[in-house]
C-alpha cells in the first residue's frame, strides 16, 4: 500500500470551496463516497478480478482527500494500492484518469439537482456531460469506431480484437470503448501500434464507463479520454450519440445489453433514415457464439432486427474496410440531415432506453417478457433483464443483493425464457460472466 500526494498537472487544478468541502465530507455527501470508491477502482487498474464488492472490501482501508492549496488543488492518498505507482510517483496515465474521475463528479454533484428541476432531457444531459469532458470535436469528419465485447474472453478472441483494432489504426480510425480490458482493451492496444505506425499524433482511446461498473472493469492503460457517466442508461446513449459506428465483438451479459440497447434504438421508425453501420465480429472460433446471438435475437425481437447488422467472421481487414466506407456514408448522411459530425442529435431514444433501471428483486421479477408488445419495447425489457444480471454478476451493489435475498427471477414467454436460458447457459460454460472462478448464477428463469 503506499500514501502519496498527487497533483493534477493541469487535468484540473481549481476547484470551489464548496465543491471541496462536499467532496471532503464522506459523512454528509453521496459524492464523497462515490469519488472515493470510483477512485480506488482507477488506482487498482490491471487488477486481475471484476468483482467489485471483492475490491471496496479488501481495500476498506483506503483514503483519499481533497486538499485545498493558494496554487491549486492536490490529493492525498493513503493505502492506496501499490500498482498504480513507480516508486512513489503515480503513473500519468492513472493520474490523469484520477482527475478525470473528479472533474465528472464534481461535474454530476453540480448539475443533478438542476437538470432535475429545470425538466431537461436526458439527451441534453449527456451531451453536457461529454461537452464538460470536452469529448465533443467540432470540424472533424466520421472516424469514432464504438467498439464493445465481453471483458471475460479468450486469447484468441483478445488478439481477434486487437488486430482489428490495428487495421482500424492504419485507416486512421479512433477508437471508442468501455474502457476496461478484454475486447475493450484490444481495439485500443492494435488502434494505437498502427496509429503510430501512420505517425497520427491525435488519435483518440475513448473510455466510458459509470460509478456502478468502474470497480469491476477498471479503466486500461491506453485510454486517453476517460468519462464517467452517471448511470448505465447515459453510458449507452453517450456511446451512440457521440461514436459514427459500432463494432461487437464476443461478449457475455454485457455485450447482450448493448446489442439490445443498438437494436432497439434502431427499430425505430423515426431512426429509419439514420446511417448508424453495426458489425458483430469474432474469429473462427467465436462463429458459433454469433450464430446463436443471431438466432436469439431473431427469435426474441424478429427479422427485422437482424438485417440492422452485419456478420464478419475472421477477417479483420473486411471488417476495417467496411467500417472506412460507412465512415463516408455517415458523413454524407449528416451533411443531407444538417446534423452535427461530433453528437447525433438526431437519432430518436425513446423514455424507455433512458429511463434509469434499479435492479432490485422486485423490479426484475416485474420485467415484461412477453412477445405481445412491440420489438423495441421488448428489446428494452429484454435489455434490463442483462442489466440486472451485469449488476448481480460485477457490481458491488448487486452482488451484496444476491448474497442478501438469492438470485433475481425473470419469468415470460416460454419460447422467449427458453431460448434466453439457452444464450445464457451458452455464457457460463464459455466463461463470459466472469473472469476467475466457478461461476453461480445469479438469476433463474421461471419459464424455461
Amino acid at each position: 500500500m503506499v500514501d502519496a500526494i498527487i497533483t493534477p498537472n493541469g487535468d484540473l487544478d481549481i476547484l470551489s470551496k464548496s465543491e471541496i468541502a462536499s467532496l471532503q465530507d464522506s459523512s454528509t455527501s453521496v459524492y464523497a463516497a462515490l469519488f472515493r470508491n470510483c477512485a480506488l477502482a482507477v488506482l487498482s487498474t490491471g487488477a486481475d478480478s471484476d468483482d467489485g464488492h471483492e475490491l471496496l472490501a479488501a481495500h476498506a482501508d483506503f483514503k483519499i482527500e481533497l486538499i485545498s492549496a493558494a496554487r491549486g488543488l492536490k490529493l492525498k492518498v493513503s493505502n492506496a494500492p501499490e500498482n498504480a505507482f513507480v516508486g512513489d510517483q503515480i503513473i500519468e496515465g492513472i493520474r490523469s484518469h484520477l482527475f478525470a474521475v473528479l472533474r465528472d463528479i464534481v461535474f454530476l454533484q453540480d448539475q443533478v439537482e438542476i437538470w432535475q428541476k429545470n425538466g431537461e432531457s436526458m439527451t441534453d444531459m449527456v451531451f453536457k456531460t461529454l461537452r464538460h469532458a470536452k469529448a465533443l470535436k467540432p470540424r472533424r469528419h466520421p472516424n469514432l469506431i464504438v467498439c464493445w465485447g465481453g471483458h471475460s474472453i479468450s486469447n484468441l478472441e483478445y488478439d481477434y480484437s486487437k488486430e482489428v483494432g490495428y487495421r482500424l489504426g492504419l485507416r486512421s480510425l479512433d477508437i471508442c470503448t468501455g474502457c476496461g480490458i478484454g475486447a475493450m482493451k484490444g481495439p485500443m492496444k492494435g488502434a494505437a501500434i498502427a496509429h503510430a505506425k501512420q505517425r497520427v499524433t491525435d488519435a483518440r482511446y475513448i473510455g466510458i464507463t459509470e460509478p456502478g461498473i468502474i470497480a469491476s472493469e477498471a479503466p486500461n492503460a491506453v485510454v486517453n479520454e476517460l468519462i464517467i457517466m452517471p448511470d448505465i442508461e447515459k453510458r449507452l446513449e453517450a456511446f451512440v450519440r457521440l461514436g459514427h459506428g459500432i463494432i461487437v465483438f464476443p461478449g457475455g451479459a454485457g455485450t447482450a445489453e448493448e446489442i439490445l440497447y443498438i437494436l432497439g434504438v434502431l427499430l425505430n421508425a423515426k431512426n429509419k433514415g439514420i446511417t448508424v453501420p453495426v458489425v458483430f465480429t469474432g474469429p473462427e472460433a467465436s462463429k458459433a457464439y454469433f450464430e446463436q446471438m443471431d438466432e436469439f435475437i431473431g427469435k426474441a425481437i424478429g427479422a427485422q432486427a437482424q438485417s440492422l447488422y452485419k456478420i464478419i467472421i475472421d477477417d479483420p481487414i473486411k471488417v476495417a474496410d467496411h467500417m472506412c466506407k460507412a465512415m463516408k456514408d455517415v458523413y454524407e448522411n449528416r451533411r443531407q440531415s444538417d446534423d452535427a459530425f461530433y453528437y447525433n442529435w438526431l437519432l430518436t431514444i425513446e423514455e424507455p432506453f433512458q429511463h434509469a433501471f434499479d435492479p432490485t428483486h422486485e423490479n426484475m421479477a416485474a420485467l415484461n417478457l412477453q412477445k405481445n408488445q412491440d420489438s423495441a419495447s421488448l428489446a428494452a425489457n429484454l435489455r434490463r433483464a442483462f442489466s440486472g444480471i451485469v449488476a448481480g454478476n460485477v457490481k458491488p451493489n448487486g452482488i451484496k443483493a444476491i448474497q442478501k435475498h438469492g438470485p433475481y427471477t425473470l419469468d415470460g414467454d416460454p419460447e422467449l425464457m427458453a431460448s434466453l436460458d439457452a444464450l445464457l447457459a451458452s455464457f457460463v460454460e464459455q466463461r463470459r460472466m466472469k473472469l476467475s472462478g466457478e461461476y453461480t448464477p445469479c438469476y433463474k428463469l421461471l419459464s424455461a
